[in-house]
């Protein structure tokens, strides 16, 4: 029909115009050897369709192990790469960037505790209840696919083969316990949490890299700790206790840390004080010797001189406070006269007539 837009790709007729074509080329060829053309045309279409699915992508934040016949060849970055498909090769693309978690005495979906896991006993024979989280990721693909036969955990779901089954959780389980149990309940169970928490995630990382798991550790957190439900409130108890303890202590050390700075500023004044009297009175000490030096200097070569200016000197200084008395030799007998010359003194004289 004029205005009909015809397909740019038709199939069906692409396969009536090869159907045609391999006829005319079957009359003038023999019967037997069409048939071996459309056979191999069809292992090629087959190859190439066989080779296509190897072709494969790989995430930033994954990585691929390649394997030929089974064996492992190595690993494949980020990108679009091609490696011979099955049954010849296989490849095996994995998350190494990602955070992983495994819970250790308990599970979160759906929630419940595991005592078998939890349970265990500190360094002074007491039972404790601890649940913990580890967080890991992969390290070394190669290692982890292939290095370790782990049979899974169906309580936590990982494949069969990587050691973050029941190796990981094994080997978390002997860590903490062996770090458990050489320290106290109470160091457990209060200061002592950052402690538990280091040294496990050390010896776990030690274990992991003897199994050659290819697993990096990154962080052991210590999610509750606890006595057991029959002796929970005991414990509360002597926890309870303990924190009125060292609110005593920060007290008592907060008072010291107030007076002590006082009283020494108290004493350091008091030295200072003492120190500037030392030195003055040495000074003075120092100024009335030499002063005396002087004057006998002066007095072994002038000691007329220099005896009569010192008697007139101690005049000076003794007479200011010495009251005088004026009497007047023509006076009369019998009265006696007085002048008083201190100052504010009245009229003590008496005349007779």
């Amino acid at each position: 029909m004029y205005g009909e837009r015809r397909p740019e790709f038709d199939p069906d007729e692409v396969m009536r115009q090869l159907r045609g074509s391999l006829g005319r080329f079957g009359g003038s060829v023999p019967r037997g050897f069409s048939a071996v053309l459309l056979a191999f045309g069809g292992l090629l279409a087959l190859a190439l369709l066989w080779g296509a699915t190897g072709f494969y992508t790989v995430s930033p934040e994954e990585q691929a192990a390649v394997r030929l016949f089974g064996q492992f060849r190595g690993t494949e970055g980020p990108g679009l790469h091609w490696y011979p498909p099955a049954p010849i090769g296989t490849r095996n693309v994995e998350a190494i960037l990602e955070t992983k978690t495994m819970e250790l005495g308990f599970r979160s979906e759906p929630a419940r505790d595991v005592s078998v896991e939890a349970l265990m006993i500190t360094g002074d024979l007491n039972i404790i209840d601890i649940q913990m989280v580890v967080q890991y990721r992969i390290v070394d693909l190669g290692k982890f696919l292939f290095q370790v036969g782990d049979p899974g955990d169906p309580d936590r779901d990982p494949r069969e083969g990587r050691p973050d089954g029941r190796t990981l959780k094994d080997a978390t389980e002997a860590a903490l316990r062996q770090v458990v149990g050489q320290r106290s309940i109470d160091d457990a169970l209060t200061a002592g949490r950052e402690a538990v928490q280091e040294d496990t995630k050390v010896l776990l990382q030690q274990l992991m890299d003897d199994y050659q798991s290819g697993i990096e550790i990154l962080q052991v957190v210590l999610q509750t700790v606890r006595p057991p439900d029959q002796v929970r409130d005991a414990f509360d108890d002597v926890v309870r206790a303990r924190v009125d303890k060292e609110g005593r202590i920060n007290q008592a050390l907060a008072f010291e840390q107030d007076r002590i700075p006082r009283a020494q500023g108290d004493a350091q004044q008091v030295v200072q004080a003492a120190q500037a009297f030392k030195e003055a009175r040495i000074a003075r000490a120092r100024g009335e010797a030499q002063q005396f030096i002087d004057i006998l200097e002066e007095y072994e070569s002038s000691k007329n001189v220099t005896r009569q200016r010192l008697f007139l000197e101690a005049m000076e200084e003794v007479l200011p406070g010495v009251t005088l008395y004026v009497l007047d030799p023509e006076a009369g007998s019998g009265v006696l006269p007085f002048l008083p010359l201190a100052p504010g003194a009245g009229n003590l004289g008496t005349g007779a007539n």
